[in-house]
């Protein structure tokens, strides 16, 4: 495994290099915090998307599924707290006129009103500037991360509009209407995955925090007595999910709970589940014990009665929520940075992802042994044809053989069938394992079967 610090160069460079992610606008010179997933990036991204919509929508008998707009009124947002509450603090230099957010640099201690957005500053620590090493004006400035937009056409009746910041907040305005369409029984969830946008001040960390990034959210309606032992079902249930399905491993993860000075005010328990980054430990998902505040809220804000008949109790209930949130940006992130591997073989380097072949860019490569054999060729292409309804297949024929398993290592493919010419003779093929580098000769009829359970979602 390389040195941490250069474990991020590294994983950078192959994203970019195989078409994982670009810089957005990158012939223009990009844009700060803005990425594009490549074609290896998507393919990647949608099995991650699919395995977390199979596991907690499909397969659970009590959560519903939703797609919400990016675009929604403006008084959910000061519903939520977030046009008075959603700001981070700033520091101007004298020299640069850069603006640095002060909780990042040495010496500092900020403590923030989750209701106002105002910050107080507890210690004052280094006047700096980290950037041109100029002197930074102690005063702190405060700017609201939401992004606006207006809609409308006419100016002077545009309304003033905001890209959502979290994207779970549809869930509580649709809440609703899924009670009364799916006549849904205490306990019951509502799952989303979805755009969020933020105008960050730090970035800097390639996919960990960007200005435009997917979450998932799991929103868990209960009743108040029911709250605390179903967060920390959720926590088990989240932890396990990183764990077996997307296989990071557990010495890379550890759990953290909000302290009191970071504890947002409404909120009875907030823990993290960080990853190790090469920066150090840092959010992957949240599990926050919400109370009743975000239905209450949106009630208020709103005119309209949230609660809902509990039929076990025969009584009207807010219910309160129990919330997982995290980054698909990050979890992917996090999963390259798990499973790069490089290693020296016969004096020469090799490198690979060693990803659950379920999530893998590419599942199968198909390599015919001698690309001038048109008899070989017409024989890997009919092997091709008939996967490619089934797996997510690519056909190689470009150099030589040893090459060809390492570009597709890279990409971490995990089996590759090679046609040769003992394929003509006998109708069998070898297929290679990607971590292990083992070979066996198989019969092309059982090619489906032997892939199969290694290659589905579970």
């Amino acid at each position: 495994m390389p040195q941490e610090n250069n474990l991020m160069q590294k994983i950078v460079s192959l994203c970019k290099r195989k078409g994982f992610v670009y810089a957005s606008s990158e012939i223009y010179g990009g844009l700060a915090g803005i990425y594009d997933f490549g074609p290896r990036g998507v393919e990647l991204l949608n099995n991650l998307k699919n395995l977390w919509w199979k596991n907690t929508v499909r397969e659970q008998e009590n959560i519903y599924g939703l797609d919400g707009a990016i675009l929604m009124h403006p008084k959910a947002w000061e519903a939520s707290g977030h046009v008075a509450g959603f700001t981070d603090p700033l520091v101007d230099c004298k020299d640069c006129k850069s603006r640095i957010r002060p909780d990042k640099l040495e010496g500092w201690k900020l403590q923030k009103d989750n209701l106002t957005g105002d910050w107080k500053v507890l210690e004052q620590g280094s006047l700096e500037c980290p950037l041109c090493g100029g002197e930074l004006l102690p005063e702190i400035r405060y700017f609201n991360t939401l992004m606006e937009t207006s809609l409308g056409v006419i100016e002077g009746e545009k309304t003033k509009a905001y890209l959502k910041g979290e994207s779970c907040q549809n869930i509580y305005l649709d809440y609703k209407n899924i009670v009364e369409t799916m006549s849904p029984k205490l306990p019951f969830g509502i799952a989303q995955i979805g755009k969020a946008f933020r105008n960050e001040i730090t970035l800097g960390k390639f996919l960990f925090k960007t200005r435009e990034f997917e979450q998932w959210d799991i929103e868990y309606f209960v009743r108040p007595s029911e709250a605390k032992k179903a967060y920390e079902a959720w926590k088990q249930t989240r932890w396990d999910w990183y764990t077996s399905k997307v296989k990071l491993s557990e010495k890379n993860l550890r759990w953290r709970q909000h302290g009191k000075d970071e504890l947002i005010f409404y909120a009875t328990d907030a823990w993290d589940i960080d990853y190790h980054y090469p920066w150090g430990w840092d959010e992957l998902e949240g599990i926050h014990h919400r109370g009743n505040y975000d239905l209450t809220q949106q009630g208020k804000f709103s005119g309209i009665d949230l609660s809902m008949h509990d039929e076990e109790k025969d009584q009207k209930v807010t219910p309160y929520i129990i919330e997982t949130s995290g980054g698909l940006g990050r979890t992917f992130f996090s999963l390259l940075l798990d499973s790069y591997r490089e290693e020296e073989i016969k004096g020469r380097d090799r490198i690979y992802l060693s990803l659950p072949p379920y999530l893998a860019p590419v599942q199968i490569a198909i390599l015919p042994l001698v690309r001038t054999d048109q008899q070989l060729v017409r024989t890997a292409r009919k092997i091709y044809e008939e996967l490619k309804r089934k797996f997510v297949v690519e056909y190689d024929e470009q150099g030589t053989v040893g090459r060809r398993y390492r570009r597709q290592d890279e990409i971490g493919t995990p089996f590759c069938i090679t046609v040769d010419s003992q394929t003509l003779e006998d109708e069998t093929v070898t297929i290679r394992e990607r971590d292990s580098m083992k070979q066996e000769r198989i019969k092309i009829d059982n090619l489906i079967a032997e892939l199969a359970p290694h290659l589905e979602l579970p």
